[in-house]
């Protein structure tokens, strides 16, 4: 079992950042590709980003270079840097943990655990 928390959502201006951060329990956390999630009112659950286990980065082409995923396998923790964020950036984000995929998948049900959520909002 791994629990996952994010933390670091928060309003900010269109063209702002912010940093998301999901920390893992257990000590197997190298064992997962992790990935981040966004769902806004109304629509379905979409991609962000993931990393590999011990490498390897993937985006969604909403976020690429805006968008930055990387892990730290000793914190256990993945973090999400946001640059030059938008309006439509605004939604709830998760962070999930993939056992077994390939780390490049942007299926949902590829992932068997996943974080609360935590608010991003872009105003403009």
């Amino acid at each position: 079992q791994v629990q996952l928390v994010e933390s670091g959502g928060g309003l900010v201006q269109a063209g702002g950042s912010l940093r998301l951060s999901c920390t893992a329990s257990g000590r197997t956390f190298s064992y997962y590709a992790m990935g981040w999630f966004r769902q806004a009112p109304g629509k379905e659950r979409e991609f962000v980003a993931s990393a590999g286990r011990t490498s390897g980065t993937y985006y969604a082409e909403s976020v690429k270079g805006r968008f930055t995923i990387s892990r730290d396998n000793v914190k256990n923790t993945v973090y999400l840097q946001m640059n030059s964020l938008k309006p439509e950036d605004t939604a709830v984000y998760y962070c999930a943990a993939n056992r077994y995929a390939a780390a490049r998948t942007q299926v949902p049900d590829d992932y068997v655990y996943w974080g609360q959520g935590t608010q991003v909002t872009v105003s403009s």
